[in-house]
């Protein structure tokens, strides 16, 4: 096999057609369902999922939902009611803040970060998120977190975070996927309908998603495509323009953050061809002439595939039994 920078581009007229016909066979004939309810955030990926779920069962049985909290940006539900309204879905609004609240997701996140910066006061409009260090193509790095604030003046402190506070900062967070997979089985149930999931290949083989949160759906379509394979399927089935241009978040802590910033460390474009070049054996002398890359960068990529994959190995397992 000769490895070069298109190898993963897809067909997305037959992948479109292939993946519609599938989505009527689960939902419909094995699932016995009626339809699909979608969490929708404004990113790309829910974005071709409801696409994809409207042209197979059409937009009078698909529910799109969309479910804020006070953390959330403002420019997701924008997005999010663009795209719906693009389909010819009546968007609905479930903001899960009370929720939140009740489960104590933003107290004890917040005694976390305390323990780190004793000055943070969400109160007072101070933000947080927790990243990982953004240089993998150019040093050996581990996988391991800092928590970043943000003060009510607009300046960054960042030290590391210990792991008893990252374990409840992210158990406390977690929260809101949880959350969110609870309001969608309810608007699915209401209706006889099944769950779709919206997770890219990414974030599943990886690890990007939360067990029996945003990973419990009944149909996940997109879960074998790398995310720049998506925005090949999105130019193809007319998603907007402004949702294909936006970078894409995590939207989960209160201060800005993209998916690289806090998970995947390099652009989509450099990682989904490493990904594919790993998952096919081709050799790093050849990925790395082909990619202008040292076979050192390449090493390290496919070190820190392996690390995350090992790591989250546990997300992926299903309940195990014992009998």
């Amino acid at each position: 096999m000769t490895f070069h920078k298109n190898i993963i581009d897809i067909d997305p007229a037959a992948e479109t057609n292939r993946l519609v016909k599938a989505l009527r066979q689960t939902v419909q004939k094995d699932l016995k369902r009626r339809g699909g309810v979608i969490g929708i955030s404004g990113g790309v990926d829910s974005s071709v999922v409801l696409a994809l779920t409207v042209r197979a069962f059409g937009p009078q049985r698909v529910t799109a939902i969309t479910l804020p909290e006070k953390d959330s940006e403002p420019e997701s539900l924008d997005l999010a009611n663009c795209v719906a309204q693009h389909y010819g879905i009546t968007l609905i609004t479930e903001n899960i803040t009370a929720a939140l609240q009740g489960f104590g997701c933003y107290r004890r996140r917040d005694e976390a970060i305390r323990r780190v910066f004793p000055e943070y006061d969400a109160a007072a409009g101070y933000k947080a998120k927790i990243v990982l260090p953004q240089n993998l193509l150019e040093e050996d790095s581990l996988n391991l977190f800092s928590l970043t604030i943000v003060t009510p003046n607009g300046q960054e402190l960042n030290e590391h975070l210990p792991l008893k506070e990252y374990l409840q900062i992210v158990a406390a967070s977690n929260f809101k996927q949880r959350t969110r997979m609870a309001m969608l089985y309810y608007h699915a149930e209401l209706r006889n309908y099944a769950v779709i999931g919206t997770a890219n290949k990414n974030e599943h083989d990886q690890g990007f998603f939360v067990k029996f949160g945003d990973g419990g759906v009944d149909v996940r379509p997109i879960g074998h495509l790398l995310k720049t394979q998506i925005y090949q399927l999105a130019a193809y089935l007319d998603v907007p323009e402004v949702i294909r241009q936006r970078p894409p978040t995590s939207d989960t802590y209160s201060a800005h953050q993209s998916q690289e910033e806090f998970f995947f460390r390099i652009p989509f474009n450099t990682m989904d061809l490493l990904w594919y070049a790993q998952e096919q054996n081709v050799p790093i002398t050849q990925v790395a002439e082909a990619m202008n890359l040292t076979a050192e960068q390449v090493q390290r990529v496919f070190h820190d595939f392996s690390q995350k994959r090992a790591a989250t190995a546990y997300l992926r397992t299903s309940p195990i039994n014992l009998a």
